[in-house]
């Protein structure tokens, strides 16, 4: 008997010892599923933040003007044509759907894009519109043939403002996206897409096998949710972890939200091409990215590249691989048709179809980063960092994309022959509105497109000549002492201040005597021009310098009077928009109007104005630039335009021929313009030379404005002896035109004034 109990006390024992060791095993299978567990919810939270916040950060959209058609608009049929193109309109035969147009000679029909504006939604229609020269001359609905007022064209895209990632894309909504495309992409990519629950057992299966076959990873089984889970979440390094992690994530999306939320979200998430350092993610800005145009807009074969392109972005990029793209579309038509999603015929159409991608055509660039550099700098003002590189705002600016083009056709046009001798040679340029200070171009380098140093606002070069109409403008507000006519002494000159003598000279070595007021402006000399700021004092011609909005430090010496001081383009535009606006302080803008993403405006950038200039003296002064070009150093531009434009400018040449500068206007817009070297030695060109050239060229593009001056009820107009500057009547015979203030001191009779004998007397006593 004691002998069975030790058995059995040994077998109980034993039993003992075996469950004991067991239950550690236990413990380690619940923490893990434990571990498991709060695993899967932490990328539970991960999809749950991701899809019910913000799931992506929206760079701000920034525009050009709208173009606004009416009869009377100056504009030709060639610019029309150039704009429609940069805005992707198709020119067709007959336009049957919105962004396409027909053109014959000078008469375009055409079906305008609906677009949301900060004051509405301005919907499609049909338009007719007729050209003769340079001019509108009648705006029609196309259908109707009734007169139209006014219609607003969907504006250019300029650019955008883009976050830390570069990353790129136009949300659309699933029910904006064509049917063929979407079922398209589910027949190529995922065609169990509305069957599986986040990922395919049959694909994972076969991907194994080939995975195994070849001893690493070289295919995935990755459905739509997957491939969205791994550019929403994970990293491009393929591992098995990574392949867990992106079955765990979609079997979670595929729990919380349904097919269509995934698949909206999929197909604004998806990489699809690569701009410079900009990544293009989405079909909604893919489409316009290949083919300027929205997605509604287009055909089977065009949306068929873009799926195709979901595979292999670099791979089957359609700029750089053009035949291996062409031979990815024509795969995807096949799977469309043996899909039953397109018909047969349509296959053979589309199937032998260009690529049909839009490149901008020569001096028609549609990225004008100089100009993007100035609204941000202005947005900055007004809104934080992070609210313009994630909040989708829409921005509406002011650039005129005729004027830019202008502009930097004429800057390459007159650097580009020099480059061979100067390769540093650089130029800039920035053109307004006068009469409200928009910009409407802004070139900061020689090269269209140039994303480097913005000349336009960064540079400080001495500005020469530029500086003279403030000191003469002084002059003429006080018009009991100087007028026009007031003679000015252009004789040797010679100035002690602190010890050092100061001995100006002019341009073409020559003194010139006693000189008319206007004359000594219209033809630049420096001796009269610092004789004359002398007089005045350089305290009085600072003031005047501030006045018209010039607020960098400035060296209150007489070398100040011929331009030694450094200015930006933008701070010479400054000066030169109080003579150009008639006498008043505007500020320069280049943005419009802000909008959220919901569309809602946000910030209206309203005009301000303040006058600073009197009207008798901003007449004068503006008839006296406009002298610089009737018979100055402008007058060159008599050879391009026409008298009765009434063109008004000044050029500018620093020492050693460093700066070409030119300002000028015409009735509508001021361009300032600069020639230079960016290590500042000499590069050989004066103003009239250099940057007027460039002007001109700029001007004969966009189009020049007659300007006529509204003279004000205080200034009169009297005739002057040409030789002496005093008051003419009919005995003398060369005489000009000049306006005086009529409460200010007149000239003195001229010799030859009442020297003639009367009319009345026979011819013979004549």
């Amino acid at each position: 008997m004691p002998r069975k109990k030790s058995k059995s006390r040994r077998r109980n024992t034993r039993r003992r010892s075996r469950k004991g060791r067991s239950l550690p095993w236990g413990r380690v299978l619940i923490t893990l599923l434990v571990l498991l567990a709060g695993y899967v919810a932490f990328l539970d939270f991960q999809v749950y933040r991701k899809f019910e916040g913000h799931r992506w950060t929206l760079p701000a959209r920034v525009y050009a003007r709208p173009l606004e058609l009416y009869t009377g608009l100056p504009l030709s049929a060639t610019q029309f044509a150039t704009e429609l193109k940069a805005l992707g309109y198709r020119f067709v035969s007959r336009p049957r759907r919105p962004g396409e147009v027909s053109r014959n000679a000078g008469r375009f029909q055409l079906i305008s894009r609906a677009f949301d504006f900060w004051d509405g939604r301005e919907a499609s229609q049909p338009l007719r519109i007729s050209f003769e020269g340079a001019r509108v001359t009648r705006l029609q609905n196309d259908r109707s043939g009734a007169d139209i007022a006014l219609a607003r064209l969907d504006p250019l895209e300029i650019g955008s403002i883009h976050t830390a990632r570069q990353e790129d894309r136009i949300l659309v909504r699933l029910d904006e996206v064509p049917a063929t495309l979407v079922k398209a992409l589910i027949a190529v990519e995922d065609r169990g897409f509305y069957q599986h629950w986040g990922i395919s057992p049959r694909a994972v299966a076969r991907a194994m096998w080939v995975n195994l076959r070849s001893g690493r990873v070289v295919q995935g089984g990755s459905t739509l949710t997957q491939q969205l889970v791994k550019n929403f979440f994970l990293s491009n390094r393929r591992s098995l972890w990574r392949k867990l992690n992106e079955a765990i994530m979609a079997l979670l999306i595929e729990r919380r939200y349904d097919k269509n939320e995934i698949l909206e979200a999929y197909l604004n998430e998806v990489y699809l091409a690569q701009d410079g350092q900009r990544a293009i993610h989405g079909f909604g800005l893919g489409s316009r990215f290949l083919f300027q145009r929205p997605l509604d807009e287009l055909t089977t074969a065009q949306m068929a590249l873009l799926v195709g392109m979901v595979k292999g972005p670099s791979y089957y990029d359609p700029r750089r691989h053009p035949q291996r793209a062409r031979e990815r579309r024509n795969l995807v038509l096949q799977v469309m048709l043996d899909q039953g999603i397109i018909e047969r015929a349509e296959y053979q159409k589309a199937r032998n179809e260009a690529l049909g991608l839009v490149t901008p055509e020569a001096g028609t660039s549609k990225t004008f980063p100089a100009f993007l550099d100035l609204v941000r700098r202005q947005l900055l003002r007004d809104y934080n960092e992070a609210d313009l590189i994630g909040e989708g705002l829409r921005i509406f600016t002011t650039l005129d994309p005729q004027v830019q083009w202008a502009l930097q056709k004429a800057l390459d046009r007159r650097i580009k022959p020099l480059l061979e001798q100067q390769p540093e040679l650089q130029g800039a340029g920035l053109v307004t509105h006068s009469s409200n200070g928009e910009v409407l171009a802004l070139a900061g380098g020689r090269q269209a497109g140039y994303a480097g140093f913005n000349r336009a606002l960064d540079i400080q070069r001495q500005i020469g000549s530029l500086i003279k109409p403030a000191i003469y403008l002084t002059a003429l507000e006080q018009p009991q002492r100087y007028n026009l006519a007031t003679l000015l002494d252009d004789s040797p000159l010679q100035y002690e201040q602190s010890g050092k003598l100061w001995s100006p000279q002019n341009y073409d070595q020559r003194y010139h005597g006693q000189v008319m007021l206007y004359q000594a402006l219209a033809h630049s000399y420096n001796v009269a021009s610092a004789r004359l700021g002398l007089e005045l004092g350089v305290p009085r011609v600072v003031d005047t310098l501030r006045r018209l909005g010039l607020e960098k430090p400035l060296n209150p010496y007489p070398s100040l009077f011929l331009g030694a001081t450094d200015m930006s383009l933008l701070q010479v535009t400054r000066l030169y928009l109080g003579f150009a606006s008639g006498g008043f302080q505007l500020p320069l803008r280049s943005i419009r109007e802000v909008l959220d993403a919901a569309g809602k405006p946000l910030q209206r950038y309203d005009l301000s104005v303040r006058r600073v200039i009197d009207p008798a003296p901003a007449f004068l002064i503006s008839t006296a630039l406009q002298k610089v070009v009737a018979e100055g150093t402008a007058r060159a531009l008599t050879q391009r335009f026409p008298p009765s434009l009434g063109l008004a400018g000044k050029t500018g040449t620093t020492n050693d021929l460093r700066d070409s500068w030119f300002a000028g206007y015409d009735g509508d817009k001021l361009g300032v313009v600069w020639i230079g070297r960016d290590d500042n030695q000499p590069m050989g060109l004066t103003g009239a030379r250099g940057a007027m050239q460039v002007w001109a060229d700029l001007y004969s593009e966009a189009g020049a404005t007659p300007q006529q001056l509204l003279k004000p009820e205080t200034v009169t107009w009297h005739g002057v002896d040409a030789a002496s500057g005093g008051l003419a009547d009919t005995g003398c015979d060369d005489t000009v035109q000049l306006p005086f203030v009529e409460a200010g001191a007149l000239p003195p009779p001229a010799p030859c004034a009442g020297q003639r004998l009367p009319d009345w007397l026979p011819g013979w006593l004549r």
